[in-house]
């Protein structure tokens, strides 16, 4: 009786164990005069090996650095899932050295990344056609203050109904959050006036006073960020 007891006790940890709450974002970029190409066997690529589990997600990095590049995504999975995934076969690498590799650049980047429910109001599977990242890069030390950061933009993020997804960089460069505004009525809600300006939506959802903390937080955590835009292209992913 005492063992099952034991057992039972484990079974949350277990659970939370298993959450599938990691991605891995890998970027490609195509050379200029080989978009057409890349396009035509990234898609069949992905329909024909990136199934189940191993799903992509392929979008087009409209702006920022990584401008003119290709977004590859997997997930969510769990830890176990990414540790059995391996190269997914013979053929699998066999069709992307041969159709794919062939039509890129030198440069890509890989990441892997771990949704953070705590300061995420939209779940990590809720997807939207256009969205923007911005990369927060925090200084050494200062994980759990700007994470405390966050939790009051959250609550600015939900009292306008906003789709933020947010991601720690796990073994992945730099310390960074990732967070995904995905634009579910597209991009107006980025017109001027679709929204109240930032620092009076942060302060009735924070405060009088918030905004000036959050400035003076800000400024001591972060150490540098930059921002982009995708468009998802469901043409190009897995079926």
């Amino acid at each position: 009786m005492r063992k099952l007891f034991l057992l039972l006790m484990l079974v949350p940890f277990y659970g939370s164990s298993q959450d599938k709450n990691v991605i891995n974002a890998t970027r490609v970029f195509p050379k200029p005069d080989k978009v057409a190409e890349f396009e035509k066997a990234i898609a069949a690529h992905a329909q024909k090996f990136h199934t189940g589990d191993y799903k992509w997600r392929v979008a087009e990095i409209m702006s920022g650095p990584d401008a003119g590049g290709y977004s590859l995504v997997e997930g969510p999975l769990t830890w176990e899932q990414v540790d059995k995934r391996g190269d997914l076969g013979p053929a699998h690498q066999a069709d992307w050295n041969k159709n794919i590799a062939i039509h890129l650049t030198e440069k890509t980047s890989s990441l892997y990344g771990v949704y953070l429910p705590e300061i995420s109001t939209v779940k990590p599977d809720d997807y939207s056609e256009k969205y923007a990242i911005n990369h927060v890069f925090f200084k050494p030390g200062m994980y759990g203050e700007i994470v405390e950061n966050y939790k009051t933009m959250k609550k600015m993020w939900e009292a306008d109904k906003m789709n933020v997804a947010v991601y720690e960089a796990s073994s992945s460069g730099a310390p960074q959050l990732i967070v995904v505004t995905r634009y579910k009525d597209g991009l107006k809600e980025r017109q001027t006036g679709f929204r109240k300006p930032f620092p009076e939506r942060y302060t009735a959802a924070n405060g009088e006073g918030s905004f000036e903390k959050w400035q003076e937080s800000f400024r001591k955590t972060v150490d540098h960020q930059w921002g982009e835009m995708l468009f998802t292209r469901a043409d190009l992913g897995s079926k």
